[in-house]
């Protein structure tokens, strides 16, 4: 029998579980991706780093993990909620391209620079309009057993009807006026949310809007908040063990996304523990698309900084307390990356190994994934001469940062075409992903396709 035994667990509905809990079978961890209008940030990437920190850790302790990731390509509204625009429809205008081109493109972004900081691979990674017949028969079934009310707006979910709504961020303690912090159009009450949203008037016959459906009568597109209770239970099942995503997921998504699920399959808990990673800030603000103060990981790299020198940065601080980013700090994790390799480089082959520095390595990364903690435990095995290679290998298969010489010694032109193959093999072009094997191979590498993605041998 296994547990989930490795984490403090600190969000409401999460409580009970500070006790070990018996799990069966595969371990599903279900996290929020990225809305592929435009570019991630580097604040993206901090929940998607905490999350392959989460799953290596996982593994590490021999869990069978299924982890599932989506691409949201449809639905997500500007302001979050139910009003403004699209943003895929709002990206396709911006740059003059279909809505497709626009998912395509930025999915494909987002490949590189996931693969540029070393995360793991999903075992799932949907589309949401891949999805669209699993997300119309939950709006089906809420309707069915009662849940929900339509507007000239679209189909919507009726909070009033879920006594536990709002449990998960405590939202029944807040006092709300209707209209005082949400517009209410045709709403009924203030936390209601549209699950189904109509095409606006003549965009039909206009052909202003480029994702749009046939479904409960109308011409019309999801709500953002379906999708991932639609594809989660696909493939993690009615309930599982781990929801993730960002601290702003909490009270509008991840809320919306849990009175779905609950009332759609009738089960509760549908997810046993939420974790949620906090913002990245600069100069006090948060990084945000909107506010125009995003980084990429292209800016990183322009700039002349391994990717990987960025994670460094992000594992020095917990994944629940909020970051301040500077390049003053880039420049001492770009330093302090270099400085942990050179370390490596240097452990000699009759070292005295410390069995304890793992066992303090990986009770640190069990411990809510205090990976500041398990570097300062990794860095001081180092300084003391007490680490051989191979312990560091293990703990390097969490923190990811290639720190063994054998890692570091693959030439940047390979990690590039390696980068360029994945572009093409989530693009199905199996041509330009033998053609890239082929040229990895003239480098005297060879590339082995695994459920985790690709390995160099």
């Amino acid at each position: 029998m296994t547990y989930i035994r490795f984490m403090k667990i600190y969000d409401t509905l999460s409580k009970s579980l500070k006790e070990p809990k018996p799990i069966s079978g595969k371990l599903g961890v279900y996290s929020c991706g990225p809305t592929v209008y435009n570019f991630q940030h580097i604040g993206n990437f901090r929940s998607f780093l905490f999350e392959d920190i989460l799953v290596r850790t996982l593994r590490h302790a021999g869990y069978n993990v299924n982890w599932v990731m989506n691409i949201t390509d449809v639905g997500h509204l500007t302001d979050d909620g139910d009003h403004g625009e699209d943003k895929m429809e709002k990206g396709a205008a911006r740059e003059g391209k279909s809505a497709w081109e626009i998912a395509e493109y930025y999915t494909n972004v987002f490949l590189e620079d996931w693969r540029a900081l070393n995360l793991v691979e999903p075992d799932h990674r949907p589309k949401a309009t891949d999805h669209i017949a699993e997300q119309i028969a939950e709006v089906q079934t809420l309707i069915d057993n009662g849940f929900t009310y339509e507007t000239s707006d679209g189909i919507y979910f009726d909070s009033t009807k879920d006594p536990n709504y709002g449990e998960l961020v405590n939202l029944q303690a807040q006092v709300l006026q209707a209209g005082a912090r949400v517009e209410m159009g045709e709403k009924k009450n203030p936390h209601d949310f549209a699950l189904w949203k109509w095409s606006k008037h003549g965009e039909q016959t206009k052909s202003t809007r480029q994702m749009e459906w046939d479904a409960f009568g109308k011409k019309g597109f999801p709500g953002w908040h379906i999708e991932c209770s639609a594809m989660s239970i696909k493939y993690l099942g009615q309930q599982f063990a781990i929801h993730t995503g960002g601290i702003d997921h909490a009270p509008v998504h991840h809320t919306n996304e849990l009175a779905q699920a609950e009332n759609v399959t009738g089960k509760r808990p549908w997810v046993d523990i939420w974790m949620h990673g906090e913002f990245i800030m600069i100069k006090g603000e948060k990084m945000a698309k909107s506010g125009g103060n995003f980084l990429t990981v292209a800016t990183l790299k322009e700039k002349g900084y391994d990717p990987l020198a960025y994670r460094y940065f992000l594992l020095q601080s917990h994944y629940r307390k909020q970051i301040n980013f500077s390049w003053e700090a880039m420049d001492a994790a770009a330093a302090g990356l270099v400085n942990l390799r050179d370390a490596v480089k240097r452990i000699a082959a009759d070292v005295k190994e410390d069995k304890q520095i793992t066992e303090k390595f990986f009770a640190a990364v069990e411990d809510d994934l205090n990976t500041a903690e398990a570097l300062a435990v990794l860095q001081t095995g180092l300084k003391n001469a007490s680490v051989t290679k191979e312990m560091v290998r293990e703990m390097d298969a969490v923190l990811g940062l290639h720190v063994t010489s054998e890692e570091k010694d693959i030439p940047a032109k390979v990690q590039a075409l390696l980068v360029e193959r994945d572009v093409a093999r989530n693009a199905k072009d199996w041509a330009a992903s033998d053609r890239l094997r082929g040229e990895i191979a003239t480098f005297g590498f060879t590339v082995e396709d695994t459920a985790d993605g690709q390995r160099l041998l």
